[in-house]
């Protein structure tokens, strides 16, 4: 908290953007200022604004956020007979949120009021979205930012900024999967061509095993703490967007010498990369996804198409109410 205050000035702007986000890469964030911390890495709030324009901002957003609920909260019984698309989407949310880390307390029990803003928040995003609406792994997107922020709109609101670098994951035609996965094919080849040879001989060059670990950035491979650390480190963009990948690579590397003489054909090595999850020492990952990182170097920017999420432009003023709005 102490180190916290002395990136801002006296009027809350942040003085050095990338002297903050290297601090968060190589330290992570302690949890009693993530809520402020993960706004910014977000996008939610800009690097240049002061307390007051953030403060003016939550207000305007919190507004928003409820006419955009509102449209859902009034439709009928009726009406919802009537609303095919609505019923859908309400029933997949209704089924994943009763399941998304009810272990934790935060989100343990019967009638949970977390899990009730878990739902809520999700079904706002579907009507604010309409295009892309609700898909499985959202909600696992979305329940840190719930248990770090606490609040209904906020958490909205990131989440959104973390859908805008996202959301092509969960596009119907899985474009976006399918460019992630190309690129770790290419870093893998590049940075470690014994194993890109063995999965090239035992036809594993799709690289689906890597699916779930690119869908919901890791979420079901760590701890919940070491989620949130992990999810800090790769939002902060420092070494690169797409460091995510070179996370991917450095596990695989990790496994290597286990894949290879195991022989695992594409079955047996899907089976295994799962049953990784709880198993993965992030502190080391983590080192070794830097180094690979800057040991590719242009190398492995190359190897990732152009428009690879979450590749997306991210725009901090895009967030901030204009005087139209305001009018």
């Amino acid at each position: 908290m102490r180190e916290w205050v002395t990136f801002f000035d006296s009027e809350g702007r942040v003085t050095d953007s990338e002297a903050l986000r290297k601090r968060v890469f190589y330290g992570g964030v302690e949890h009693l200022i993530r809520k402020e911390v993960w706004a910014f890495l977000l996008g939610y709030y800009a690097y240049d604004s002061t307390y007051a324009e953030r403060e003016y901002l939550r207000s305007v957003k919190k507004s928003e956020y409820e006419t955009i609920k509102n449209q859902w909260e009034s439709i009928s019984p009726q009406q919802a007979k009537k609303f095919t698309k609505f019923r859908e989407r309400k029933g997949l949310i209704d089924k994943d949120v009763v399941r998304t880390d009810r272990s934790l307390s935060f989100y343990d029990g019967d009638d949970n009021p977390n899990v009730c803003l878990l739902h809520d928040i999700l079904l706002t995003y579907s009507f604010y979205n309409f295009d892309l609406g609700y898909c499985q792994g959202m909600s696992d997107l979305l329940s840190p930012i719930l248990y770090v922020t606490g609040d209904e709109s906020e958490s909205f609101w990131c989440f959104v900024s973390l859908m805008e670098r996202l959301g092509p994951n969960f596009n119907r035609d899985q474009n976006g999967m399918h460019t992630q996965l190309f690129a770790i094919s290419k870093l893998v080849e590049l940075l470690d061509s014994p194993l890109h040879n063995y999965f090239k001989q035992h036809d594993c060059l799709n690289y689906f095993f890597c699916f779930r670990w690119v869908l919901i950035q890791f979420k079901r491979e760590f701890e919940y703490e070491k989620t949130m650390r992990l999810w800090e480190v790769l939002w902060t963009h420092y070494l690169s967007e797409h460091l995510h990948l070179y996370v991917c690579v450095a596990i695989l590397k990790r496994q290597r010498n286990k894949i290879i003489s195991e022989r695992m054909d594409f079955d047996t090595l899907l089976r295994f990369i799962n049953e990784l999850s709880g198993h993965i020492d992030l502190d080391a990952v983590l080192r070794d996804a830097e180094a690979l990182c800057i040991c590719a170097g242009e190398n492995g920017a190359a190897c990732i198409p152009p428009g690879t999420p979450p590749s997306l432009p991210i725009d901090n003023g895009s967030l901030y109410p204009q005087e139209d709005d305001v009018l």
